[in-house]
């Protein structure tokens, strides 16, 4: 459950995740390169710290003698200039190590005797040698390379010690290191830079097969036109296929509706004749059942059109043009009833045909003049959906209106709340048909003005 909700919770774009996770590998990359680098770098600084010493000890005690009398005798040149600036944290000592030897030698840069551990903490080695840390005279951290050598034949030895700043190492290794980390951020920064822009580069294509679909969704063409990469090819090809299929099935469908059609206007058309020729109240029945036949013929046939034509290749229908010419048609067939409409600045499109908007409207309007008192408000109204675009169209009177607990009634198909008034009893449930066709929603609900209020919220073109 836990994996389920972190993938959830991981951002769905593809452009994010390729460079989040080129990011990721780069940054490892350089820090595993930035800390192969500075360790290699202090082990080579060290290793070369500790020679140095180790050079300087082998002159130290090739420079030392020793008198007749038990003096050492010498003046060494290590060839370093810190050895004689005071206190630089380099230094050299030699002292006696055995008996008959006096006298102690040191560098000028020593102005204070250094301590040297116990032989039995830090002894020496096979060949008389130790190294160990010290504190220098200003706090500064000391290695110290010992030994002790045998000057005569008398076995007369002394004490040889180097000592080096190792702060001025870690210094050096410091800066090093900071100057590294700046000319690998920088090539860090020019690296994810350079990826982000390949892999939006790269992912071009796509956007134009999305533009290409939008364009195709909102009817403004055809099939996927243009050029693409080997890998996406394909895709563009299945897709023209499969929007060449949806457009074989839509002129089936209404291929077939058409033929139905045909097949039974005839049929029909003959009823109608023979239930008015025969007169009476058997031919006035025979009459209004073939028309009432007709107009379910009719319904049904245009709602199989829309459901064949759902979800295959989107019609556009510009919605202020169509609302204002029938609001025009209706005002002069109603000239005793105001009707005021309210339009967005932004144009909207409907995601359908003109036809099918037309009718639904129409049953909308024509219920809303009938029942009205004196005046008709109709509104459309822009909506931002989750995915999509939306629209709503309002449609309200001030009629009697209906009760909430009769609104679904008025739903149904030949249902009619009022038998004195002239209608089959189809408007409404014909505009629900279409509305649910076009995955729309229908609401009845009270008007602020006093009678029924019908809002339809269909899908828009972006």
């Amino acid at each position: 459950m836990g994996r389920r909700l972190s993938l959830r919770a991981w951002p769905r774009s593809l452009t994010f995740r390729v460079i989040a996770f080129s990011t990721v590998w780069a940054i490892l990359t350089l820090v595993v390169i930035f800390t192969l680098i500075t360790t290699l770098y202090r082990q080579a600084s060290e290793r070369g710290f500790d020679s140095l010493l180790s050079a300087h000890l082998f002159n130290l005690i090739g420079s030392i003698g020793i008198s007749d009398s038990g003096a050492l005798t010498g003046s060494p040149d290590l060839g370093d200039l810190r050895f004689s600036e005071p206190n630089s944290g380099w230094y050299w000592s030699v002292e006696p190590a055995s008996e008959g030897v006096h006298g102690d030698l040191h560098s000028s840069s020593m102005t204070r005797t250094i301590p040297s551990p116990d032989v039995a903490d830090v002894p020496f080695n096979a060949n008389f040698q130790r190294s160990y840390a010290a504190q220098g005279i200003n706090g500064e951290e000391l290695v110290v390379f010992e030994s002790e050598f045998v000057l005569d034949a008398k076995n007369r030895a002394a004490r040889f010690r180097v000592m080096g700043n190792k702060t001025e190492l870690e210094q050096e290794i410091g800066t090093f290191q900071r100057r590294l980390l700046t000319y690998l951020s920088l090539f860090g920064i020019g690296m994810i830079a350079i990826n982000a822009i390949a892999i939006l580069l790269g992912l071009q294509p796509l956007r134009r097969v999305r533009n290409a679909l939008a364009m195709v969704r909102e009817g403004t063409a055809q099939r996927l036109d243009g050029r693409f990469p080997a890998e996406i090819e394909p895709l563009a090809n299945e897709t023209n296929a499969l929007i060449e299929n949806n457009k074989r099935i839509v002129e089936r469908s209404r291929t077939q509706v058409g033929n139905l059609a045909h097949s039974l206007k005839t049929p029909l058309a003959v009823l109608l004749n023979e239930g008015r020729a025969l007169g009476g109240a058997k031919g006035q029945l025979i009459a209004e059942q073939a028309a009432s036949m007709q107009k379910q013929i009719d319904h049904y046939l245009q709602r199989a059109r829309v459901a064949a034509q759902r979800d295959s290749v989107v019609y556009r229908t510009p919605v202020a043009p169509l609302v204002q010419r029938m609001v025009r048609v209706l005002q002069k067939l109603n000239p005793r009833t105001s009707l005021s409409l309210s339009l967005p600045a932004t144009e909207i499109v409907f995601a359908g045909e003109r036809e099918d908007l037309e009718e639904l409207l129409g049953n909308l309007l024509e219920n809303a003049v009938k029942w009205a008192r004196s005046a008709v408000a109709i509104s459309v109204v822009p909506l931002a959906g989750k995915d999509e675009s939306l629209f709503e169209i309002s449609i309200e009177d001030d009629g009697p209106g209906i009760p909430e607990d009769r609104a679904r009634e008025a739903l149904k198909r030949g249902r009619r709340l009022d038998e004195t008034k002239p209608g089959t009893g189809l408007g409404l449930a014909i505009v629900a048909d279409l509305v649910n066709e076009y995955g729309g929603v229908l609401a009845l609900e009270r008007s602020g003005m006093g009678g029924l209020k019908a809002t339809v919220r269909l899908r828009s073109l972006q």
